[in-house]
């Protein structure tokens, strides 16, 4: 069974497994420059004019497995070498311009962009086009088209630029580092930096856990990953690379619910705060409604407080979907509890690169959340907590949630609030379309992925979020 969407996403995992490999046999610093030669030997036919520029590029996807830019504060990064098939962006004539009399395009242009051949077809100047786009509306044949590359298109923030170089760049102070952009790139050009060596670091001076305990704290979006072996595997094999124990972030999502509710109640409007990337948005974009967010950590900080608070020995690594927590884990707020996160995409590599078959293990227990955390990984399942959790605190107060799927919802959704014309009391922002289990760092995307997330909250032994929270006291 294939466990990646895409070829990219393989070609990804492959630089990942073989870093990974090299540092767990400390020779990474002697071998990394053979890397690319291992993933691309000899005369091999690559996708790029020669072998030689593929290890190029592959010798940056190395760099970025190893941790990236440290210069950069973004976990998005573009290796530029890579970003150079896509057309130039922006508008272009077609063939379907018929070389009319009217020259509409030509009038409505305030730049003098537009010249014409002896056919009296149009040519597009780029050095005068500033693509605002008159000359295409007004078009009779919509001849006129705006080309935009995959990763624009992906990017609803509108965070990404061709530079002079032709090359995507990435405004900083516009991205949400929710990797959309990662995950459309054809030619995966873009990426998240990885922390996979913190990873391997932590287990390995943790000298079998002796020295300190390493958590494996699992989103429950996990529930639709690794769809070729079963769950109970998957924490066996973590265990197998050296982990100590495997929690449920979605034990702490029972925690936030039941404290986001009584929240709500007492401010009578609340934005969630579970997902980073809503919040990054609403900081860069509506800073006006900083004050409606949410003041609770995320499931992920909040549980990895709890560890830290109870087991002063614990390192938590948060494994999940999101490329938006890896920064997260770098705020201030949350650096104390959270260690490092790794993708689901990451821990595919970790597993392949001690050779862990996880199909061939023994099945191992993840239960410690109630099936109101375990939904928090689908767009929807924020909203059903809260209104539970006012349920069960016996909160007397009429929730009107808007569960907003995918940053696009949430522009909109925030836009209405900021003109004060928005029916809700409750905004659940999820960056990504379907919610967590659409984040950049899965190993699948897929609809099927909310109903393996819904059956797997049924399984919950605990139906409450009170019960839930009840086995931590």
């Amino acid at each position: 069974m294939r466990k990646f969407d895409t070829k990219v996403q393989h070609l990804k995992y492959k630089v990942l497994r073989e870093v990974a490999r090299q540092a767990w046999a400390d020779t990474l610093l002697e071998n990394v420059l053979d890397i690319p030669k291992t993933i691309v030997p000899g005369k091999t036919s690559t996708m790029r004019c020669c072998v030689y520029k593929e290890r190029a590029i592959l010798s940056e996807r190395v760099r970025i497995a190893m941790g990236g830019d440290k210069e950069n504060p973004n976990v998005i990064e573009v290796i530029d070498i890579a970003c150079d098939e896509c057309p130039a962006a922006g508008y272009e004539v077609t063939d379907s311009c018929r070389g009319c009399l009217a020259h509409r395009c030509e009038d409505v242009c305030k730049k003098g962009a537009i010249s014409f051949d002896h056919n009296h077809v149009a040519h597009i100047d780029k050095s005068k086009c500033i693509e605002c786009g008159a000359c295409a509306k007004v078009c009779p044949y919509s001849a006129i088209i705006n080309r935009k590359r995959p990763c624009q298109i992906a990017c609803k923030v509108k965070a990404i630029s061709i530079n002079d170089d032709n090359a995507a760049a990435i405004d900083n102070n516009k991205c949400i580092q929710c990797g959309a952009c990662v995950y459309q790139c054809p030619f995966g050009a873009i990426s998240d930096k990885s922390y996979i060596l913190n990873v391997i670091d932590l287990i390995k001076k943790s000298d079998d856990n002796s020295k300190y305990k390493v958590y494996a704290m699992v989103a429950p979006s996990i529930s639709s990953q690794f769809t070729y072996a079963k769950l109970g595997q998957v924490v066996k094999g973590l265990k197998e690379l050296g982990f100590f124990t495997v929690v449920e972030a979605a034990l702490g999502a029972d925690m936030v619910a039941q404290a986001e509710s009584k929240e709500l109640a007492e401010k009578g409007f609340l934005t969630s705060s579970c997902c980073p990337a809503f919040v990054q948005y609403i900081e860069k974009s509506f800073p006006q409604l900083k004050e409606f967010v949410s003041h609770n950590l995320s499931p992920m900080a909040t549980l990895a407080k709890y560890i830290k608070l109870t087991d002063p020995t614990a390192k938590v690594v948060f494994i999940g979907p999101c490329t938006a927590k890896k920064a997260e884990a770098q705020l201030e707020s949350v650096k104390p509890y959270v260690d490092t996160v790794l993708t689901f995409e990451e821990l595919q590599a970790l597993f392949d690169s001690r050779d862990i078959d996880i199909t061939a293990l023994e099945e191992d227990v993840l239960d410690n959340a109630s099936y109101y955390g375990r939904i928090f990984a689908r767009s929807g399942g924020l909203s059903d907590a809260v209104k539970q959790g006012l349920i069960e605190q016996n909160i007397d107060f009429e929730l009107k949630a808007i569960p907003c799927d995918g940053i696009e919802a949430c522009r909109t959704a925030l836009l209405r609030k900021s003109k004060n014309v928005l029916d809700a009391n409750f905004i659940e922002g999820m960056a990504c379309v379907g919610g967590c289990i659409g984040g950049a760092g899965c190993l699948t995307h897929g609809e099927k992925n909310k109903s393996q997330v819904d059956e797997y909250g049924k399984e919950a032994l605990e139906k409450a979020i009170t019960d839930a929270v009840s086995l931590l006291k």
